[in-house]
């Protein structure tokens, strides 16, 4: 070894989104971090296009939200059209559950860039590119890495290693961790261009039996081509410019703009058996390998480093971080593969497999659109899995009020402070577990020496009121939902009882007003400030 080993609380390999993020959160919470990534930069050529609300959200937390968004093209839709060109349903979703859109264009390579950028932010985070991962072992207490790089070989001990380091993981392999499910037999072309003709502001979805197609826009006016090569079309026939230019000239008007990038790609519908080996987490695609149709690979990620990064900065301190470690798989794994199914079920709509199947489903999507809650349905993505999970660190209740509300991400309303402020609400909550009061008057369900037991626990005190009722001045913060989100189910049973939000804004446990203190115990699960080293 050359030199002296490193050692840090927590060794991500990898530097995708995944890794960023998780590494950008993990600064944000003062954890000693160590980013390491064989490539010398962050990916230079176009890959993901799409990020959505909930992705967003985990930016919020890391606090790049803000920059992220001036990178992106905001709010777009899906037109699906048959053979002839016809439309025959559309998704354009405009409610912003979560406070950001559904849907946004941007591009990998200025995403990753930005977020690389944004480390430098952090006192406690080292960011090392050009460097391998030759390979590690687990201890009682560590992981020991051994890597490489320009200067040698060295090795890096860590409380906690996280590989995010793709589908072909170096380290899943190492744990000999098998992947579940399926390959797609059918390629795909994908065609980046520099610019376009093309002027649909939305999604356009070709659904053919011939021939499948898909043209997705992008910010500065750049466009993606994904077309589904058909029997005896070759890779190497496929990547000649002269073959992605006649499928561009049967697509639409973007026949002689500048390619940036030409490649085929076979897709795959896999899984990690497992997540977790002691000390080593798989996360992004070393995890979950998910189709592109429904724009959800990437964003499955961003949702584990989401769910990852407040539970590692916990363990650090805790005596016993078991069960809080275990439930990132039993949280995160139900919900990727949930992604996934949904990943082959849009697949089945946009490729027919006959004339007959196609007519079926552009006919079925049709009479869906006279019904107009079947229609909302599929233009608002309702058919989108709910960031929701029942087993993890939650408290599920049974039936009654909170029944549907625990385990899932609440929503994330415009509120307005004392002062008429307007603020997304997670801009007003700590990073920390919160007993939200949500009441008409939440200042008169806390009393002074509850609020002191709960923040002797490890969480923060907000209330919120409906629409209806203004903040008032209090022992704690007081907040108005001016958007009425929790007006509607699942939470607006949740009037007059008192959510435990995680730090990942999940609702762990749910208790009436009257009986606050029972948030107690589900509180100390959650954060070592209840539970000594």
């Amino acid at each position: 070894m050359q030199g002296t080993a490193l050692d840090t609380d927590i060794l991500v390999i990898g530097a995708g989104p995944t890794g960023l993020l998780l590494t950008n959160l993990l600064g944000s919470m003062g954890i000693k971090t160590i980013l390491i990534e064989r490539n010398k930069t962050t990916v230079q050529e176009p890959r993901a296009v799409s990020i959505d609300d909930e992705s967003m959200r985990a930016l919020q937390a890391a606090g790049l939200s803000d920059e992220v968004a001036t990178i992106t093209a905001k709010g777009y839709g899906s037109l699906y059209r048959g053979p002839s060109g016809r439309q025959f349903a559309e998704v354009k979703p405009f409610v912003k559950e979560y406070g950001f859109d559904k849907r946004n264009a941007f591009e990998q390579p200025e995403f990753e860039a930005l977020m690389r950028k944004a480390l430098a932010r952090h006192a406690s985070v080292e960011a090392r590119f050009g460097i391998t991962l030759d390979g590690f072992e687990q201890g009682e207490d560590r992981v020991t890495a051994e890597v490489t790089g320009p200067d040698g070989p060295q090795a890096v001990t860590a409380r906690y290693m996280v590989a995010a380091d793709g589908g072909r993981s170096q380290a899943r392999k190492a744990l000999d961790i098998q992947l579940e499910g399926s390959t797609f037999e059918e390629p795909w072309l994908i065609v980046d261009l520099e610019t376009t003709k093309n002027r649909c502001f939305h999604t356009e979805v070709f659904c053919a039996p011939k021939r499948s197609a898909i043209t997705l826009p992008g910010p500065g006016g750049i466009r993606r081509y994904e077309f589904k090569l058909n029997p005896g079309e070759t890779v190497e026939e496929a990547e000649e410019e002269a073959f992605g230019r006649k499928l561009l000239a049967e697509t639409g008007p973007d026949e002689n703009e500048p390619i940036r990038r030409q490649k085929v790609y076979t897709f795959h519908a896999r899984i990690a058996s497992k997540w977790r080996v002691g000390r080593v987490f798989l996360a992004g695609d070393a995890a979950h390998l998910t189709p592109p149709f429904a724009g959800q690979g990437m964003n499955s990620g961003l949702r584990d480093a989401h769910n990852l990064a407040w539970k590692l900065a916990e363990a650090l301190d805790m005596a016993n971080p078991g069960a809080l470690l275990d439930s990132y798989e039993k949280e995160r794994k139900p919900h990727a593969w949930s992604m996934i199914e949904l990943a082959l079920k849009m697949g089945k709509v946009m490729m027919p497999d006959s004339a007959l199947r196609g007519f079926m489903t552009r006919t079925g999507f049709r009479l869906l659109g006279l019904y107009g809650p079947a229609r909302d349905y599929v233009a608002q993505m309702k058919y989108k899995p709910k960031p929701k999970f029942s087993d993890g660190m939650i408290r599920p209740v049974a039936s009654g009020a909170g029944a549907g509300a625990v385990g899932r991400m609440i929503p994330q309303p415009l509120v307005n402070t004392l002062s008429r402020e307007e603020r997304l609400l997670d801009a007003c909550l700590p990073d920390r577990p919160v007993v939200l009061v949500f009441d008409e008057a939440p200042d008169r369900a806390v009393d002074a020496a509850l609020i002191e037991q709960l923040r002797s626990a490890g969480a923060e005190v907000i209330g919120l009121t409906p629409e209806w009722t203004n903040p008032v001045t209090a022992a704690f913060p007081i907040l108005r939902d001016r958007s009425r989100f929790f007006s509607q189910q699942p939470f607006r049973d949740c009037l007059g009882h008192a959510l435990l939000l995680r730090r990942d804004r999940y609702v762990a446990a749910i208790e009436p007003v009257g009986n606050i203190a029972g948030l107690l115990p589900v509180i100390q699960s959650l954060t070592a400030g209840a539970t000594p080293k």
